[in-house]
């Protein structure tokens, strides 16, 4: 079918409503429900785990073998570690990221009795106090502290305030949309994806086009801190695509523009069939694209496998400047990434054969082993298939 038209104010509009609820991992009750009632809207049927992530499905003309998109809802943030006597707060960080980010970040502390906003600043914040010694402070948790916006000169006060060790931090995105495009926040990972997401369903929705097999698309929320996507799949999804962020950084081949097409990250590479048909996707429908290698990154994908679910996985990226930082993107990026999803969902089947779990060779597919030159065809550039039923190149 034809690409399908990308509602590009619907996908910032929730992009931007996404970005302003507070998701650190280990606190995505208010983004489950808001994602859930998104899905109400758009008509799509869904149901919820017991800590929140969700699971939504696009009945297809056929239920197996069923694919899926997986996106994260939760955000990096930080951990109260301890009461100061100074009043202040110790912090540890909620996934993996830098304290060198961490300073000078506007927060907000969720407490039993309340919360309370906040700045995370060094330990020596003051140039007029310490001189040089603001710069010759190291980098790292240890040398921050969160103060908060209220009366609080001492433990006593912060215990009279509520606050307690393990309160959730939440750092606040500071969204800017740019009139040309670019998007400036923390958390467009994986915020990004999941308007991405919403806004490909939303075209087939509209569209009432029907996918090829039964679609699920799903919403963890703890791919942060490792854990993902490994108790959300069922057992007929045969084929799981991650969207997330890309690192447009020196020595990647992301792009700020278009998608990029992850083939390995520190897991490993990502299922041969799968990003093939991808990028033929990218390549037949005019959409822009590009591959990358991934050396510091794991995403939903991973979690899910190595879970222990027995699925094909490939992993479809917005390119960003400065991961886990001050993240930049461009809805260039975020369109073609729906206009993707909107392709594979009604996508034909090809490897029939991942309908079931367990079968013999007959549909097994086929990777190339001869000479390049030899094993191509010379109009489509794609391995030939030997004359028996060994099966198809893609998923």
């Amino acid at each position: 079918m034809s690409l399908l038209a990308i509602d590009l104010d619907y996908l910032a509009g929730a992009l931007e409503a996404l970005l302003a609820i507070p998701s650190p991992t280990g606190y995505t009750d208010a983004i489950a429900r808001h994602v859930c009632l998104e899905l109400e809207r758009l008509g799509v049927a869904y149901e919820v785990t017991r800590r929140g992530a969700i699971r939504a499905r696009l009945p297809g003309a056929v239920t197996r073998p069923a694919r899926a998109f997986v996106s994260h809802v939760d955000t990096l943030g930080a951990q109260v570690k301890a009461l100061k006597d100074n009043g202040r707060l110790e912090l540890v960080p909620i996934g993996h990221w830098s304290a060198r980010f961490a300073e000078g970040a506007r927060t907000t502390v969720f407490t039993e009795e309340g919360a309370y906003t906040g700045t995370i600043l060094p330990l020596r914040a003051s140039g007029h106090t310490f001189n040089t010694g603001v710069d010759e402070l190291p980098i790292g948790w240890d040398h921050v502290e969160l103060r908060i916006d209220a009366y609080a000169r001492s433990k006593a006060d912060l215990n009279r305030l509520g606050v307690d060790v393990g309160d959730i931090v939440a750092i606040h995105p500071c969204p800017e949309f740019l009139d040309n495009g670019f998007i400036v926040s923390r958390h467009l990972d994986n915020k990004a994806g999941v308007a991405v997401m919403l806004a490909a369903l939303k075209a087939l929705v509209e569209a009432k086009a029907q996918p090829t097999v039964d679609v699920f698309w799903l919403f963890t929320i703890a791919e942060e801190t490792g854990h993902g996507a490994a108790s959300i799949l069922t057992p007929e999804i045969a084929s799981l695509v991650a969207i997330d962020n890309g690192t447009t950084a020196p020595g990647q081949n992301s792009d700020e523009f278009g998608v990029t097409i992850s083939m390995a990250d520190q897991t490993g590479p990502f299922d041969y069939h799968l990003t093939r048909k991808l990028a033929h996707l990218c390549r037949d429908n005019d959409i822009k694209w590009q591959k990358d290698v991934f050396r510091f990154y794991r995403s939903d994908a991973a979690s899910a496998v190595e879970a222990g679910a027995d699925v094909r996985t490939a992993l479809v990226t917005f390119g960003v400047d400065a991961s886990h930082g001050y993240e930049r993107i461009h809805m260039h990026a975020l369109r073609s990434l729906a206009e993707l999803a909107v392709c594979y969902a009604t996508s034909p089947v090809e490897i029939t054969r991942d309908a079931t779990e367990f079968g013999s060779l007959k549909g097994f597919t086929t990777q190339p082993t001869r000479d390049a030159e030899q094993s191509l065809h010379p109009d489509t550039r794609r391995p030939e298939r030997p004359e028996d039923d060994s099966g198809p190149e893609h998923g």
